[in-house]
């Protein structure tokens, strides 16, 4: 290790930084300024990647959980030769540029997630290491031609928010010993010291969670050197490096200080920081010798992937067969399956078909890897043939997540991210509040994730109203790019299946029921085919010259079914659209759209036992809504939907008001 001129890369790290922040007149120079050692050593002489195909299945990822130290990683991404250039850098926190204020996965080459709400980042690095373990266990016959570390570089932020303590417990018991945590301890929040609310033992927490511990100078590149060298032989267990750092190292004035967290230094202090550290004063300034030293990398790099393509080669004519698997896996292929068919007079919950659909698919899939936050048996996640993962069983394709849902959501990111792994996971739909954040985060960077939300409604009965999700399908409709899949019957679940596997831009929910629903007859009068589910929303039961439109989604269709049988009987014409989902159906062509909602038909109405927010667009200024806008309540579910009003009955009545 050149040390002299990994200190003149990490010194030119720094000013990069601090020119940038200084520009944009906004951003967080102090990390970037404090791990700037730690990251030009991690860089320079640990992390296998190459700049010039940063998609390389078998790279190292480094993962900056504190997002808000941007520049850190954009500097060394410009340095070590990334599709980067200082007139990118030049344009941090811009409209439309390569250097957002946070890393945004896709937007910046070699970003490997979006990071910025403290905390996922380091179980996305969880979920990384776990897919490198889950594909190399499988793959790795007689040649190692999957094997990579994952490095993640965190803060006080990040451990003091509560999913580092799910992910970082989950990675400690699974023993991902191909783990690293880089952790930026320099005692310094935005409100002050840490010890101003964080004073826990660090070291010993770490310790119990069954993690190996090392503490150094995060400012002593032969420690730095020494600590990764040491983490990267210690397989056994993941690693956490605690890095003592003075927050915006350099500066006379400010270093040290919450000052330098989130606010540039000042054109004045940058001056002084720069001389303090006997670098140049020119702004967005890299000596030649800094290029020619980081180009000795990227050569490696380039090498590096080239010994690895030969080892494929190898590896393929050895394992032809799982070489041809792997292959199509790495390249984000979906190998083709075939899907279960429900006969009519079946009744299942709509979670239980689900779990037979699985059972179909899963060994069909061989990269489809399931779990749950420990409701395995009533999420009905776990297919036949499905193996649990655990240390004696690396290659297990189902994921105890404990009671850890925030954890599992942001690891299943992860998993994603990596590449080689469709992840889906299961818990109660109310308690995807808990993972909300994380779910988000798969909708922003396009991750395509499943979730299986099953005990969807009242209709989960006694468990009352803490378990009852009410306004949960509105609150993830909302969320952009993200699709809600809510089936009423059992071959609806197999249409949803295949939509959320074949949907490889964003994550999708499958929402599920725990009471029976029947399987419908799609011969007896003219009902459509299921097929017609793929567009979100048909018309599920048509009459000709309809008076009225009932719009509905899940165990309520039923409902909407039943009603339309009574009123018929009266003489009022009634149409039945089933909504599986309202983003797919919203996606539509306006041909269609008017097709299953004509504008001629003012007279709507829209059964769901949930939230009316999502509803009004659909039903208009003169359609209604019928719902539940408050919390459930403790009783068995058929008393529940006839206190709360969701009853044919209701939805009779309502009609004819409408229809007077």
């Amino acid at each position: 290790m050149n040390i002299e001129l990994i200190k003149k890369t990490a010194n030119t790290v720094r000013a990069l930084s601090m020119d940038a922040v200084q520009k944009a007149n906004s951003g967080h120079p102090g990390l970037p300024m404090g791990m700037a050692d730690v990251g030009t050593v991690l860089f320079n002489e640990f992390l296998k990647f190459n700049p010039n195909n940063p998609d390389w299945f078998n790279r190292d990822r480094f993962v900056l959980s504190g997002g808000h130290g941007s520049t850190l990683l954009y500097s060394l991404l410009h340095l070590y030769g990334y599709d980067l250039s200082i007139d990118d850098l030049k344009q941090f926190r811009q409209w439309h540029s390569k250097t957002p204020g946070h890393p945004e996965y896709q937007d910046t080459p070699g970003v490997e997630t979006t990071t910025g709400p403290l905390g996922q980042g380091i179980a996305n690095a969880v979920g990384m290491a776990l897919a490198e373990n889950l594909i190399a266990s499988k793959y790795n016959t007689n040649t190692e031609v999957i094997n990579h570390f994952t490095y993640v570089m965190a803060g006080d932020g990040d451990l003091q928010e509560g999913i580092s303590h799910e992910a970082c417990s989950f990675a400690g018991h699974n023993k991902l010993g191909k783990l690293i945590l880089l952790y930026d301890s320099n005692n310094i929040t935005i409100d002050g010291p840490t010890k101003v609310s964080f004073s826990e033992d660090i070291e010993k927490r770490f310790q119990a969670y069954g993690w190996d511990v090392q503490k150094i100078d995060g400012h002593n590149y032969d420690e730095i050197y020494n600590a990764i060298n040491n983490a990267k032989n210690n397989t056994d267990k993941p690693s956490i490096i605690i890095c003592k750092t003075t927050i915006g190292f350099g500066s006379p004035n400010k270093s040290g200080t919450s000052d330098v967290h989130g606010s540039p230094l000042g054109a004045e202090e940058i001056i002084l920081t720069k001389e303090n550290l006997g670098i140049s004063t020119e702004d967005f300034y890299v000596p030649n010798e800094v290029y020619d030293f980081t180009k000795e990398k990227i050569t490696a790099g380039e090498q590096a992937e080239k010994e690895w393509e030969k080892l494929f080669e190898k590896y393929s004519s050895e394992n032809d067969e799982a070489a041809a698997e792997l292959k199509k896996i790495i390249n984000n292929e979906l190998v083709d399956y075939k899907l279960p068919t429900f006969e009519v007079g079946t009744k299942f919950a709509t979670r239980a078909s689900s779990g037979k659909v699985l059972d179909e698919l899963a060994p069909q899939i061989p990269n489809l890897v399931g779990g749950s936050a420990d409701l395995t048996p009533s999420n009905k996640t776990k297919a036949k043939n499905q193996n649990s993962y655990s240390v004696a069983n690396p290659s297990g394709q189902y994921i105890h997540y404990g009671i850890r849902e925030f954890g599992m959501g942001a690891i299943m990111n992860g998993m994603a991210l990596h590449g080689g792994i469709i992840p889906y996971g299961g818990t109660f739909f109310v308690f995807s509040d808990y993972m909300r954040n994380a779910i988000r985060m798969a909708a922003l960077m396009g991750l395509r994730v499943i979730y299986v939300f099953t005990h969807d409604s009242i209709g989960l009965g006694e468990d009352g109203p803490t378990h009852q999700p009410i306004e949960h399908l509105s609150s993830l409709r909302a969320i952009p790019n993200m699709v809600n899949l809510r089936p009423m019957d059992a071959n609806e679940v197999a249409v949803a299946w295949d939509i959320a596997l074949k949907r490889t831009d964003g994550p999708t929910s499958l929402v599920l029921t725990r009471q029976g629903l029947p399987t419908v007859d799609r011969s007896a009068r003219g009902y459509a085919d299921v097929k017609n589910a793929y567009y979100g929303a048909y018309t599920l039961s048509e009459d000709v010259d309809a008076d009225l439109i009932i719009m509905a989604s899940g165990s309520e269709v039923e409902i909407a079914l039943k009603a339309q049988e009574i009123l018929n009987k009266e003489g009022i014409e009634v149409n039945v659209v089933s909504f599986l989902s309202t983003e797919l159906f919203d996606k539509q062509p306006d041909e269609y759209k008017e097709k299953v909602l004509p504008k001629s038909i003012r007279n709507r109405i829209a059964i769901e036992a949930g939230s009316d927010m999502s509803w009004y667009k659909y039903v208009g200024l003169d359609g209604k809504v019928i719902s539940i806008n408050s919390f459930g309540a403790s009783a068995p579910y058929e008393l529940l939907y006839e206190k709360f009003e969701i009853t044919v009955e209701n939805l009779v009545n309502s009609a004819k008001e409408m229809l007077k």
